[in-house]
């Protein structure tokens, strides 16, 4: 799988854009723990949730609660108790968490066009996906 040793060398990236709070959201706990691992390299805030209601229950949804929102969701599409396409339609319809952007992981081979008319959803990058790429599409997202 993937091994924190060999991410170590990375370059590190120009950024034009800001330090932001972001949500991990994930099953198998090496993607987030690698997730997680590149994003503070590049000074965010990550929280970290394993499952669809977990990720909910973080962005205060389920249950309604008064919580400080991420920036950024970063989550996979087939995770348990809600699946990522569930948490971003359910993420786009709430007043409090329809403006923060998405990016969903997805496995090969599975269809970009579910998220097409998700408005929330800023992008999507296949697994396994080079981290590098990763980065730049935070970088993207955040750019001024």
């Amino acid at each position: 799988m993937f091994g924190l040793a060999s991410f170590a060398g990375l370059p590190e990236i120009e950024y034009t854009s800001r330090v932001a709070r972001i949500l991990v959201v994930d099953d198998e706990r090496d993607v987030v723990t690698l997730v997680g691992f590149l994003l503070k390299k590049d000074g965010h805030e990550v929280d970290t949730a394993y499952h669809g209601g977990e990720a909910l229950a973080k962005l205060g949804l389920e249950p309604a609660a008064d919580v400080k929102l991420p920036e950024l969701v970063i989550m996979d599409v087939m995770m348990p108790v809600f699946d990522g396409y569930t948490v971003a339609r359910r993420a786009g319809e709430a007043e409090r968490t329809k403006h923060v952007p998405i990016l969903m992981l997805t496995a090969k081979g599975q269809t970009r066009e579910l998220f097409e008319h998700q408005p929330n959803v800023a992008a999507v990058l296949e697994k396994p996906f080079d981290p590098q790429r990763l980065r730049e599409m935070v970088n993207c997202i955040f750019k001024p």
